[in-house]
């Protein structure tokens, strides 16, 4: 059977805002980075931390290059008590040296095997006593350029013969972000929640769940994002697969509209849940979307210092239990994550989770029902304060949007 590929049977009228590049990181701001995650070292015995996830990458050097895309001449770091360096292929060079970085840019010949030779003869130039002890961005929650060969070339030079997960140390520092990241999130929400208002104002029944999420990516980028990764587009009447990508399902009256962002500014993601309905509700989803709303409203503003996430998930508890709302979306074990450089990042807000929350991290909050074949989810934004909390985005709809 031959594909159906035609156009959109109605079209849909863009309209394009575009924002300013992201502002450089500061370089005092770097510095701070660099100066707590060395002392974070001291106290952890570590002497060398490898950085192969992009996102750790970034974070030290605030170096932007479309060469992250590529993985056989990949860019990593190398981070001392000293030094930082960062080490590029022979193409990459001209763009490392064009303007002073934070860095000192270091050229290897060829693929991954060039990037992990180069490593290691750096390393091995340090006096023993700088390199006894060695910690890769390997664990939890990162996502690095996997490579046996650079840890069996880190074990040969190693003091002690081993190479340890660089994640605990590293999630210590970016765990606490600057009023600078947390303004990056914020216009980043920005640009998905117009994005979002303006393309539901202009669908339609009968569209398709591809067609609404092409159309919704594009005006993103008009909105000014740097980039707009795949997001989730459902339409469903109670069949919510979560991970489905878009399909040509076609919008009809009653469908619940479920969005998931990821577009970044900055670097730094959009992570935010949006839903709409295709034609009026009726009065209980009316009160059924209140309850949620208020609800999680309610919790994000019950975030203070001092308070360990394991709180936050039993006040949810109690909350929920009180509003009568029914069985919890219980697929995943949080209510709520961090946020930062990743869309995802530590701490949960969960049952088990006993981090202690401080000032400068950013938590997402998003409980999620499904009843009736709705969806109810409102995933709130906030800045942690010494005194509270400071949304970084314009609160979910007081009203359910209808297209």
């Amino acid at each position: 059977m031959p594909l159906d590929l035609r156009l959109p049977s109605r079209p849909i009228t863009l309209n394009a805002r575009p924002l300013l590049p992201a502002p450089i990181v500061p370089s005092d701001e770097l510095e701070a980075r660099l100066s707590r995650t060395r002392a974070a070292m001291s106290r952890c015995e570590t002497d060398v931390l490898i950085l192969t996830d992009e996102k750790n990458v970034r974070y030290f050097t605030d170096y932007r290059t479309l060469s992250w895309t590529y993985h056989a001449r990949p860019v990593l770091a190398v981070l001392t008590l000293e030094r930082l360096l960062v080490f590029g292929s022979l193409g990459e060079l001209r763009l490392m040296e064009s303007v002073p970085r934070p860095f000192s840019p270091i050229a290897y010949d060829g693929y991954l095997p060039g990037a992990v030779d180069a490593i290691v003869d750096q390393i091995s130039a340090m006096p023993a006593s700088s390199r006894r002890r060695i910690a890769v961005d390997y664990g939890p929650d990162m996502f690095g350029r996997g490579s046996l060969y650079l840890i069996d070339r880190l074990k040969q030079i190693a003091s002690d013969e081993s190479v340890r997960s660089a994640t605990d140390i590293l999630w210590q520092i970016r765990l606490i972000k600057t009023p600078f990241e947390a303004e990056m999130k914020k216009v980043a929400l920005a640009i998905v929640n117009d994005a979002f208002d303006q393309v539901i104002g202009n669908a339609y029944a009968g569209i398709s769940e591809f067609e609404l999420c092409q159309m919704m990516q594009a005006q993103i980028y008009l909105n000014g994002a740097e980039s707009a990764d795949p997001i989730a587009m459902l339409f469903s009447d109670g069949d919510f697969f979560y991970g489905r990508t878009p399909s040509d399902r076609k919008l009809k009256e009653g469908h619940y509209i479920w969005t998931d962002f990821r577009a970044t500014y900055g670097g730094y993601p959009a992570d935010r849940n949006r839903i709409a309905r295709c034609g009026e509700p009726s009065d209980w989803e009316i009160a059924t979307y209140k309850s949620v709303r208020s609800l999680t409203i309610e919790l994000v503003n019950g975030i203070r210092p001092g308070l360990r996430c394991c709180d936050i998930y039993s006040n949810f508890q109690r909350l929920w239990k009180e509003a009568d709302l029914g069985q919890i979306y219980g697929h995943v074990s949080r209510i709520g994550h961090g946020g930062g450089l990743d869309v995802t990042e530590p701490p949960s807000i969960s049952a088990a989770d006993q981090t202690v929350i401080e000032p400068g991290m950013i938590f997402h909050l998003e409980p999620k029902l499904e009843k009736n074949g709705a969806v109810f989810q409102f995933e709130e934004v906030v800045f942690v304060r010494d005194g509270g909390v400071e949304f970084l985005s314009d609160l979910s709809p007081e009203r359910i949007p209808v297209v």
